[in-house]
């Protein structure tokens, strides 16, 4: 009876972890197609992950071009009106900020974002990589 406790107790505590990330603060904005070519691999569409949940990143992250293919778990932390989705999304890294300046840390696929997000224009995110 003691081992059964002892294994609920574990399993709920795993299953709250899950969603914390437990990583880096930063921001997140997203970018619209087209998404190629990248600095990463081109013009290959097989590049990109299923579910298109993939980012480019800005130069704290970009480390000259090493990021490529690096994964990331993030999640929404706040912005305007709330729009944090509770849940967490793992995305692949395809591409260095199209915009210079870059205005966040991480820029999301339209996709991603909305994975996170249920609207605006740049979020707080908690990111670590995988």
């Amino acid at each position: 009876m003691a081992l059964l406790v002892l294994a609920i107790v574990i399993a709920a505590m795993i299953s709250k972890e899950a969603y914390f990330v437990h990583g880096d603060i930063g921001t997140a904005s997203f970018y619209n197609p087209p998404y190629i070519p990248t600095k990463c691999d081109g013009n290959r569409e097989e590049q990109f992950p299923p579910g298109n949940l993939f980012v480019a990143v800005s130069d704290g992250l970009w480390d000259n071009g090493a990021a490529c293919g690096r994964r990331y778990r993030l999640r929404c932390l706040s912005g305007p009106k709330r729009p944090c989705k509770r849940r967490t999304i793992d995305v692949k890294v395809v591409d260095y900020c199209p915009v210079t300046p870059c205005p966040s840390t991480i820029m999301l696929s339209r996709d991603a974002f909305v994975a996170i997000a249920h609207h605006g224009r740049k979020i707080n995110i908690e990111y670590i990589q995988i």
